[in-house]
């Protein structure tokens, strides 16, 4: 691949991966990078418990108390969520069938790492290869990017329910999911024309190291050595 178009091309497949990787991990191992969260205007009641915050991530739920004393629910695929106001009289769920498929952020993770693996080549169909492989992460990531935002109008939806002034908003998780599908974008673009500008130069090359002749070569003398 042309050397001007490799190495931006690498970095946006290392940045890529390194935020989608960060995503992936998510609650309970990094608090702050979770997909959706709702700011309770009084607490509200989650079993016994009463809570002021919550946030949603990859593979579980968190709620915050006034201390800032976090609890985490079970670590696993799809899981799900139900929280009621102080008076009990109205409940918010969330059923684990909206949060099953935030198991494409992975997915499209490890196809953004074999898409890198793949870029660092100089041979013409693997190149080619890490171009399909970058755009079908970006495609992955976008379908995760879906997900995030049916889940953010979902859980906005039922914290309304509540009736207490409930405050739903997207997560550093959720932008870091958009930037991630970007970045696979231009990947991808990056390493095709890469790709494209090594075949016209070696295109050119060979016509111009050919030795015949052009048309006025025919009228050329022929020198006779004695």
């Amino acid at each position: 691949m042309s050397r001007a178009f490799c190495i931006p091309g690498i970095l946006f497949l290392v940045c890529a991966l390194v935020l989608s990787f960060l995503v992936s991990i998510s609650l309970p191992f990094l608090p702050a990078l979770d997909i959706v969260r709702t700011h309770y205007g009084s607490q509200v009641q989650t079993g016994s418990q009463g809570i002021s915050q919550m946030r949603l991530g990859i593979w579980t739920a968190c709620y915050y108390d006034t201390d800032e004393a976090r609890t985490c629910l079970k670590t696993g695929r799809a899981y799900s969520v139900q929280v009621g106001n102080p008076d009990n009289t109205h409940t918010a769920k969330v059923a684990a069938s909206w949060t099953r498929g935030l198991a494409v952020h992975p997915v499209a993770t490890a196809v953004t790492f074999v898409a890198l693996l793949l870029s660092f080549s100089t041979h013409v169909t693997v190149t080619l290869l890490a171009s399909i492989t970058s755009f079908l992460a970006a495609i992955l990531t976008l379908i995760a990017f879906a997900i995030d935002i049916a889940l953010y109008a979902l859980v906005k939806h039922e914290m309304n329910k509540l009736q207490i002034g409930a405050n739903t908003n997207t997560a550093p998780g959720f932008w870091l999911t958009f930037v991630t599908f970007i970045l696979l974008l231009l990947a991808g673009c990056t390493v095709c024309f890469g790709r494209r500008r090594d075949r016209m130069s070696g295109a050119t090359t060979t016509a111009y190291s050919t030795g015949k002749g052009g048309f006025f070569s025919r009228f050329r003398r022929n020198k006779t050595v004695v």
